[in-house]
């Protein structure tokens, strides 16, 4: 399912228009966006949780070369399901 699809999908289910629903999901995304960019843990619940998990800075390898680099420190999104989707999908 791509954003638009879930556009399209509110659109249907709601009868809203299309620039309405378009703006829910987008304040959707972008709210959980900045709480993740604050290292907020998000929390839906009956579908999941999102985190920031911290990487720690390493050193790999680069395929082309073989030469050692050293790789940042990083953070990304992780998601887990929560009870209820686990459920859904068993």
């Amino acid at each position: 399912m791509t954003k638009t699809d879930m556009i399209d999908v509110i659109v249907q289910k709601l009868d809203l228009p299309r620039t309405v629903a378009e703006r829910a999901v987008n304040l959707i995304f972008d709210e959980i966006t900045s709480r993740l960019q604050q290292a907020d843990k998000v929390n839906v619940s009956g579908f999941g949780t999102f985190v920031v998990a911290e990487r720690k800075a390493r050193q790999g390898r680069n395929p082309k070369t073989g030469n050692t680099i050293e790789i940042p420190a990083s953070r990304a999104a992780k998601f887990r399901p929560g009870k209820t989707l686990k459920e859904a999908l068993n």
